[in-house]
């Protein structure tokens, strides 16, 4: 009798898992809606005289919807528009860009031209032309950004405040790693060879000269200055085993002492890609977005 008791409380427990699977938006479609479908849409944002390529992921229904922005990083191989998909399953409109002189978009690739351009995007998406277009709610605006897409989504945040959340996926304190870098030729050395490769999808620059950009202003830039003016700031950081974690770990414990929601932090035993983590990052994410931004 024992066994068949244990067999059906089995058979129940996996039945009721499979239930959760048939109805999460990381691994069902969401009911279709004739008059609102989900869609996707080409855009072409203008920044400092040139329009950038954008895509926006949009969700199902009337709206207005939640939104957020997802910074790529450098050069942005990962795109991971696996997240953009399960944010929009949830609700959430999506929008994903490439850089000035990046991947096509017209212009120079620079440290300073991600933050402007981030900063221009932003306020793309809060124009009432754009929101108007695309169902966006501008009280409810997340930026996220991977790897030195981190870096884009931290700047981007406390020059155009306010925004509603903050998702770090293994980002990087690019400033902060030059200024350390700087103390000894041997580390900068280290710090251009082993940042900067794979610049083939972008135009106007080179591994020193990117690295360089980064000192004269790397104080202002840096996780640490940015800090004080991310109280009160939902913040979820997910780290990997890819050497950033620190980077990120530091920037939600400085955010933490000010007060405010808790930072959330995860970690993921995996790559910077996170290759083999994907619907782990994905149910994050998706799990974030609804506990957090209402």
């Amino acid at each position: 009798m024992s066994w068949r008791l244990a067999g059906l409380a089995l058979a129940a427990a996996m039945a009721a898992g499979s239930a959760v699977a048939q109805t999460s938006p990381i691994f069902a479609d969401p009911p279709q809606d004739s008059a609102h479908p989900a869609r996707m849409e080409v855009v072409h944002i203008p920044t400092h005289g040139v329009k950038i390529n954008g895509v926006f992921y949009l969700a199902a229904g009337a709206g207005p919807h939640p939104t957020m922005v997802f910074f790529h990083g450098m050069p942005g191989n990962e795109q991971n528009l696996d997240l953009a998909q399960a944010a929009r399953r949830t609700g959430w409109n999506v929008l994903t860009l490439h850089y000035r002189g990046s991947w096509g978009s017209p212009g120079t690739y620079s440290y300073r031209h991600l933050i402007e351009d981030g900063v221009a995007v932003l306020a793309f998406v809060r124009a009432p032309a754009t929101a108007a277009a695309f169902g966006v709610d501008v009280h409810r605006i997340v930026l996220a950004g991977h790897s030195s897409g981190g870096f884009v989504a931290v700047n981007t945040a406390v020059r155009a405040a306010p925004v509603q959340g903050l998702v770090l996926v293994s980002g990087t304190d690019d400033a902060g790693e030059a200024l350390a870098a700087k103390a000894s030729p041997d580390s900068w050395r280290k710090f251009v060879k082993d940042g900067y490769d794979g610049l083939e999808t972008l135009v106007g620059c080179t591994p020193v000269g990117l690295a360089q950009q980064l000192l004269p202003h790397g104080k202002d830039w840096t996780f640490a200055a940015a800090a004080p003016k991310l109280r009160g700031v939902p913040l979820l950081v997910i780290t990997s085993d890819d050497g950033f974690a620190p980077e990120g770990d530091a920037l939600a414990a400085a955010v933490g002492k000010l007060g405010g929601p808790a930072p959330k932090t995860v970690h993921f035993a995996t790559d910077h890609p996170y290759s083999d983590r994907r619907i782990a990052l994905q149910q994050t994410l998706a799990d974030w977005l609804v506990a957090t931004v209402h």
